[in-house]
């Protein structure tokens, strides 16, 4: 697949969505979990949607139940749980694999084009790395994605532009999306 453009994915209602309806426009694309320690990431992600979604930019939030059963609930409940205690307003998508034999295209994708290069340092980040090798050992080398609230940035031509752990500062994703409006 040459671009994101190519694929197709399911809206949080079941429906299928193509990603070029995105075409043109900065991408933040988001594995959540509303159960995990980074959860409180929403909060920063909605502020910079309603700060830069005028300027062309665009939040895909896919929620994933893969890591420690951190996303239990149906789309319509992770979606209420979102609106409610955050006022996310960007696109949340059905809830999706992004590991083993069933994970998503996309995500095989992404990861693909920016594979994992670590947590960083810091003993939260080593404890992180740790606990994610335990989770997705069952998965082999199909654990494309090590963690929830992993983040792929694209640019406005469909390229996977970085990829951000969910160890990374939030002020840096915003100076990354920034940076391509």
């Amino acid at each position: 697949m040459a671009s994101i453009y190519d694929f197709n994915v399911k809206d949080r209602k079941g429906n299928e969505v193509s990603l070029k309806e995105y075409e043109g426009k900065v991408l933040l694309i988001v594995n959540t979990a509303t159960g995990c320690g980074f959860t409180p990431h929403y909060e920063p992600l909605e502020a910079m949607y309603k700060d830069l979604k005028d300027k062309g930019f665009e939040i895909l939030d896919f929620p994933s139940n893969q890591f420690a059963d951190q996303a239990p609930g149906s789309d319509d409940e992770i979606h209420e749980f979102c609106k409610m205690k955050f006022g996310t307003e960007f696109p949340q998508f059905s809830k999706i694999d992004v590991n083993g034999e069933t994970a998503s295209p996309l995500f095989s994708y992404l990861a693909t084009e920016k594979p994992f290069e670590g947590f960083g340092k810091g003993l939260k980040n080593i404890a992180l790395e740790k606990f994610s090798n335990m989770n997705n050992k069952k998965f082999g080398d199909k654990a494309y994605i090590k963690w929830n609230f992993t983040k792929f940035l694209i640019d406005r031509e469909g390229k996977v532009i970085s990829r951000f752990e969910p160890t990374v500062d939030m002020a840096d994703v915003r100076a990354a999306v920034e940076a391509l409006l």
